[in-house]
Order: C-alpha cells, then structure tokens, then sequence
C-alpha cells in the first residue's frame, strides 16, 4: 500500500511576521476575524495566562519541559501530547497521555453519577499512520497510575523526562483487531518552551507548547518499525470538562522551510465567542504572534463532522489525508499556505457537542476499552 506522503511541497519566500510587543506574553492581542461563515462572532485573540497561578497547576513549567505531577481538580484533566511525520513521507506518529480522558465516555458517565475524579481516567493513546497503521487507546483507573515531576507511568506504558528530551515507551493493544504496539519513541527539543496560554475567557483551560520545534525517533519492535522525522511536543489541562467551554475547535501545526513551526489555534467557546491564536515558533526558543488569516472550509467527514483551517489570503487548503475519523473528532493532513508558504499541516477539528451526545458516548467503549488495571 502506497504510504502516506507527509514531505512539505517546495517552499516560497516568508512573509515578514509583525514584530511582537514588549508585554505580549501577559497581555490580550487583538487579531483580525475575517468574515466567518455560519455568523460566527467577531472576537479577541486567545490571551497569554500569567506565569505564577498557571505554572504550578499545569502540565509544563516555562523552559523546563513537562511537569506530570501536576495536581489536577475535579471534573478536569492533563494531557501531554506529542505528533511526528517522517522525513520519508511513509509514517506518522501521535501519543497522547491523558490524566482525566478528556474523551473517556467512563469519565463522562461517572461526573454525571457525581464520581469526578480524574485519577481513575487516564490512557495512552497511540495512533500509528502510513504503511503500518494502528490505533490503541485502553482506559485504566487509579491502580495503574503513577507520577512523579519528572516521570508518568500508566498500566504498562510510561514516559519520562531527563531535562534534555522525552522517552515514552509504549506497550499498548490495538483496537478493534487487538494486536501489540510495543517499543520507544524519544523527542529531542530543539529549545524547550512551555510558557502557557488561555484558551477560554474564564481562564480555566491552558495550553501550553513544550517543543514545538523537534526531532523525533520511533523504534517499535511490534510493528517491527523505525524511523525518524520532525515532531512536536504541548500540554493542555483545564479545571472542568472541555464540552462544558467550548463548542468546538481547529487546530493545526506546520513546519516552515527555516526550521520554525507555526501553530494556529481557532476556539469557539459555549457562549459563542471566537478565540484565535497564531504563534511562530522559531528553533531557538523564540516565539512572535502573527495575524491569523482568513477561514477556509475543508470537506465535511463522512460523519458529516465540518471543519475548517485557517490560510494565507487568495490561496487555498486541501486535504490530502484523513488520518482519524470518528463522529465528534477528525485528524488530517493538510496541504495548505501560511505566512506567505506552502506547507504541509497536521490538523484536528474536534466537535464537542457531538461528543456530549449519549448516541456517541455510547459507541466510544469499542474504540476505548477499559482496563482493571
């Protein structure tokens, strides 16, 4: 079967980035909000979080790398994600190692009992792409939970920080075919970040990007496979379930031709609001904001799930593959233009009302088994 080509296309001269602003970090930047479809409201960008009450309750510490002994509240969650695409254009890679499943139909089922701790909800979830695809994600409660500042281990599976890079070694069963995802994948930053962002007006949702510039390996010995390629590494925790925020969200990274990654988040909060961010990260540690450009529709799923990104004016995106595709959530390449370039994106549109849906919660069990331990 023919891999997935994930190779950025030839690239163009960038665009000049508008300088950032001395106090850009702690204060609202307004961007500019093209004529949305649908009616969506014209609002703020998504606004920097203060170091002091956020570093402490999240999942990162700014210039440390992840912090996975972070205390989390009841009814929230803490997630450490981590994507990657080889530089053959044949595989890809996500991991995410959640503490309080933010998509766990259990978790859900159990705050509606009155049950809201997080510490009996967490997985690896593991998604392979290309020539050897996979997908596992097993739910295990709080008997199979342990952390430390620097270390996470769930069931079988663990990851761990030196203060220099991310090892996780994985050993996880597929689903629906149950097979084994056995083996190690290691992230090398090219500069650690982590300084946190708000995502919500109220403040109680972060996110915080760790490496955002990084090479990653993948060394699996069930499937027998191993590669290398460019990766990246955030965190996002949050004090109440994310349905109770937001309707929805895009989100999407892209690696530019100097080396630096461009991340464009597009948020529609449950009142309605729109929030947008557009971050360029360089691989030193730098990190400037850039105007985010104009909506442009994508094709709807086959679970008619819509979704969209963001792209450069008079120029267009398409998808070129979908790489996950259930009713509330959808993973894509894309091939699209930002800040003046061609590029090759990685993608998620997340519907949360969708999610909220008995009809779907009640079909997550078969993709999300949970384990006793």
């Amino acid at each position: 079967m023919r891999g997935i080509d994930f190779r950025p296309p030839g690239a163009l001269r960038a665009d000049s980035v508008p300088p950032a602003g001395s106090d850009e970090r702690h204060s609202a930047r307004a961007a500019r909000e093209d004529a949305a479809p649908l009616g969506e409201r014209r609002t703020l960008a998504i606004v920097g979080a203060n170091d002091g009450e956020v570093r402490l309750a999240g999942g990162s510490e700014p210039g440390c790398g992840p912090h996975f002994d972070a205390p989390i509240v009841p009814g929230g969650y803490l997630w450490w994600y981590v994507d990657a695409l080889s530089d053959d254009g044949r595989h890809g890679i996500t991991l995410i190692a959640q503490v309080g499943s933010c998509f766990s139909p259990y978790y859900a089922w159990a705050r509606r009992r009155g049950d809201s701790d997080p510490l009996n909800h967490n997985s690896l979830n593991v998604a392979l792409y290309g020539e050897a695809k996979r997908w596992s994600m097993t739910e295990r409660g709080r008997a199979a939970l342990r952390r430390g500042p620097s270390w996470l281990t769930i069931g079988p599976s663990s990851l761990a920080w030196d203060g220099n890079s991310l090892t996780i070694r994985i050993d996880e069963v597929t689903v629906p075919m149950p097979s084994r995802i056995r083996g190690t994948v290691r992230v090398y930053p090219r500069a650690v970040a982590g300084q946190p962002y708000r995502l919500d007006n109220a403040g109680h949702h972060h996110w915080a990007p760790i490496a955002p510039c990084a090479r990653v390996e993948v060394k699996l010995d069930r499937p027998s496979l191993q590669w290398s390629g460019s990766g990246y590494l955030d965190s996002n925790w949050g004090d109440a379930p994310l349905e109770s925020a937001f309707q929805r969200w895009e989100w999407s990274r892209a690696i530019m031709k100097d080396g630096s990654t461009a991340v464009l988040y597009d948020v529609t909060q449950r009142n309605g609001d729109r929030s947008l961010l557009g971050l360029r990260f360089d691989p030193t540690g730098g990190v400037e904001p850039f105007e985010v450009p104009p909506h442009a529709k994508l094709p709807t799923t086959a679970w008619l799930l819509r979704r969209g990104t963001r792209v450069d004016p008079r120029q267009t995106a398409r998808v070129t593959e979908t790489l996950e595709n259930t009713p509330f959530y959808t993973r894509s390449v894309l091939a699209t233009h930002v800040l003046g370039e061609p590029v090759t994106a990685m993608h998620e549109s997340v519907c949360l009302d969708r999610f909220s849906t008995r009809w779907v919660q009640a079909m997550l069990p078969f993709r999300i088994p949970r384990a006793l331990r």
